[in-house]
């Protein structure tokens, strides 16, 4: 088998464990490996590409995958909680302790009473107050 072949299966399967398992580390591994590879093609015994393979996968442990993570973290928008709380929506099913839904932006979602207090009827605009997964908690604004 010839070099370039062995660092690009080890590329290849760092690749799909970070498919499985998206943690940005066997990324790093894959980055690695794709160079190694590369490199390979024009230089170097077993030992002197296992080296650079080693060295690329420290570098990119050290400076790409903190990059990413600070680049995915900036774009991400799956923190509902900073972009919903506060909102005013209207009651389409009356929301109680245990059951209600509101829309938002034209979809339907499952809804509470933050607190304790009376049913809130349908067609009121309430504030939402947190989540919890797919459950808002809403007040009646007064």
């Amino acid at each position: 088998m010839e070099l370039w072949m062995i660092f690009a299966i080890v590329a290849i399967i760092a690749t799909i464990i970070e498919i499985a398992a998206p943690t940005l580390f066997c990324l790093n591994f894959a980055v690695a490996g794709i160079i190694t590879a590369l490199i390979s093609l024009y230089w170097g015994s077993f030992l002197q590409l296992l080296t650079v393979f080693l060295v690329l996968s420290l570098l990119s442990i050290l400076f790409l995958k903190p990059f990413l993570e600070k680049f995915l973290k900036k774009d991400s928008n799956a923190d509902f909680n900073s972009q919903y709380t506060g909102k005013v929506v209207k009651v389409i099913e009356p929301v109680t302790q245990s059951s209600g839904a509101v829309t938002i932006y034209e979809e339907r979602w499952e809804a509470r009473l933050n607190a304790g207090g009376e049913e809130i009827p349908v067609g009121c605009e309430v504030k939402i107050v947190k989540n919890d997964s797919t459950i808002l908690y809403v007040e009646k604004i007064i």
